[in-house]
């Protein structure tokens, strides 16, 4: 037997029901979550001055057949934010000051208390299964102490899962024939999140779960499988904080803890350095499971763009793939004050 129908094999068992109590994390991994919390956190909705636009495209183990392809559009902005017109500390000026320098950064004011509201559509495939989310946000900011902001947020809307039957082939495996004989199947289940993230010009700390309601799902009425098939809550823990190497360069070390029982809790460390206000470098591990090198560019006060490369620390898993690529792309829609670095989020 050749090492494609092992990995299929793991694919369907750990992926096609997507919620065993045996398999992996049921949600995209993302890279470069660092430029975009959001995601992850719905308490983010409208943290900016701006409408944020973020489209991402993420290609994991390249080299091996139907390794998982996910793509995501998030929209998120505030309502009734009364700050538009005023200054913030990191407007850039041509002639004046680095907008990150840390004289600017002292003079940190907080936001009016304010609301936002943001979109997220998700697509990921891997091999026969494929998910599609969409859920609408709301988060509410307000002060809690001078410099220091905390903010709620839910999401809420439908996952589709969806299994290509046609395309499941394990040799000998026999397949149960309810899945085996129907084509193309799909369940569809409320997705529910929630979070809360606390923010100065510092350091921001963040909780948040998706799947936030476990829901049943199997393509099978074999009752072994509908005992056990559940989408499960992942719950994520954010901390970071921002230091001024000098008025050119910041650095920003954070981490994320994650955990799906009855899995071991997941760590990614992450470092991150910006140069003036348009280029950044930085890098990712993931505690035994690999590493990742970012970069990314600011090309004017509403575009921005960012790379990563990830690796696997699996040798036999890099035997045949040759890591994972995932690009992102931002749009700042409304940036009246010409912001060119986010105010509350880096």
């Amino acid at each position: 037997m050749s090492w494609r129908i092992p990995y299929r094999l793991l694919i369907f068992c750990c992926c096609m029901l997507a919620v065993s109590h045996l398999s992996a994390q049921q949600r995209p991994y993302y890279s470069q979550y660092i430029l975009n919390n959001y995601i992850i956190n719905p308490a983010l909705a409208g943290i900016e001055n701006y409408t944020d636009i973020k489209l991402s495209h993420r290609r994991q183990w390249t080299g091996i057949a139907d390794a998982p392809v996910t793509t995501y559009l998030t929209v998120h902005a505030p309502l009734k934010k009364d700050d538009y017109g005023r200054e913030t500390v990191n407007t850039f000026y041509p002639y004046g000051e680095n907008p990150l320098g840390r004289a600017n950064w002292r003079d940190y004011n907080n936001n009016e208390p304010h609301h936002g509201v943001g979109l997220t559509f998700l697509n990921d495939v891997t091999g026969p299964l494929s998910r599609i989310a969409l859920q609408g946000t709301y988060a509410y900011h307000m002060s809690v102490a001078p410099g220091l902001m905390l903010s709620g947020g839910v999401s809420v809307g439908f996952t589709q899962l969806r299994l290509d039957a046609t395309k499941l082939n394990f040799g000998d495996i026999n397949l149960d024939p309810a899945v085996s004989n129907s084509g193309v199947l799909n369940r569809m289940r409320p997705d529910i999140s929630a979070g809360f993230w606390l923010y100065s010009s510092r350091f921001f700390a963040g909780l948040s779960v998706q799947q936030l309601v476990p829901q049943q799902v199997a393509f099978s009425d074999n009752n072994v499988y509908l005992d056990n098939s559940r989408l499960l809550p992942h719950t994520f823990l954010s901390l970071g904080y921002r230091f001024s190497l000098s008025d050119e360069v910041s650095m920003l070390p954070s981490l994320q803890v994650r955990y799906i029982s009855p899995l071991p809790v997941g760590l990614d460390l992450n470092v991150k350095f910006r140069y003036l206000d348009q280029l950044w470098i930085g890098g990712s591990y993931r505690h035994k499971e690999g590493g990742a090198a970012m970069a990314g560019i600011k090309l004017n006060t509403s575009w921005h763009l960012g790379y990563a490369y990830e690796m696997a620390t699996n040798s036999t898993l890099n035997t045949f793939a040759r890591g994972s690529h995932e690009i992102t792309i931002g749009f700042l829609l409304g940036n009246k004050v010409l912001d060119w670095t986010p105010r509350n989020v880096w």
